[in-house]
């Protein structure tokens, strides 16, 4: 009875060790997993106006009937947020409150504009009240759309206060909105941009690591 005990007690000790290794062999493999995958940002199309680039102001007319200047330099010091959404486009629909909470959170750095073309204009203004964004400017315009050349929704972009585009793309997550802001703020294109200077850096760092090891 006492050889049965003992003999249990070491197979579940041996179990117990067993999976320890397996859990630590498997967070290592999740370590090695989140390295190896890029965080997912905007997708930048290659056509269009560069990041970088002025942009020029277009004078436009909200869905309400008020005077709205688009790019070019901004005399209120804010950011200019625009989200081209469209009434058949379901993603935009649930983007557009994270739109407004992501644009709010930056404490009156930047201001939301809503953009889009075509359809009736009474079934944009159902849109934008159903939507509650009575207090955004809402601009329905072909022009605008062209020239930034939006060709698939939900599109944002963002433009800084001195009329330079700092970010464009498609978005379907406030992640991707918030990789537009990152790279005004870091001046960094896109988030792939940045891992692949972060590898670039920890390459150099390795390489210089290793040269002053066969030095000394």
């Amino acid at each position: 009875m006492v050889e049965a005990l003992v003999i249990s007690n070491i197979i579940l000790w041996i179990v117990v060790i067993v999976l320890a290794l397996l859990v630590f062999a498997l967070t290592r493999q999740v370590g090695i997993l989140f390295e190896r995958v890029a965080p997912a940002g905007a997708l930048m199309p290659t056509s269009g106006p560069k990041i970088g680039e002025l942009t020029a102001e277009l004078t436009l007319t909200s869905i309400a009937g008020e005077p709205l200047h688009v790019g070019g330099s901004n005399e209120s010091g804010l950011a200019s947020f625009i989200l081209f959404i469209s009434p058949t486009c379901p993603v935009c629909k649930s983007l557009v409150p994270t739109a407004k909470a992501l644009v709010k959170s930056e404490k009156n750095r930047m201001q939301l504009i809503f953009a889009s073309d075509g359809d009736e204009l009474e079934k944009h203004k159902s849109y934008a009240r159903d939507l509650g964004l009575d207090d955004y400017p809402y601009v329905l315009s072909e022009a605008l759309g062209r020239t930034f050349e939006v060709s698939k929704l939900p599109f944002a972009v963002l433009i800084a206060s001195d009329g330079t585009l700092k970010g464009k793309g498609l978005v379907n997550t406030r992640e991707h909105m918030e990789s537009l802001i990152e790279s005004m703020d870091t001046g960094i294109t896109t988030v792939q941009e940045y891992v692949n200077n972060l590898h670039a850096d920890t390459a150099r760092s390795d390489f210089e690591a290793s040269a002053m090891e066969e030095t000394s």
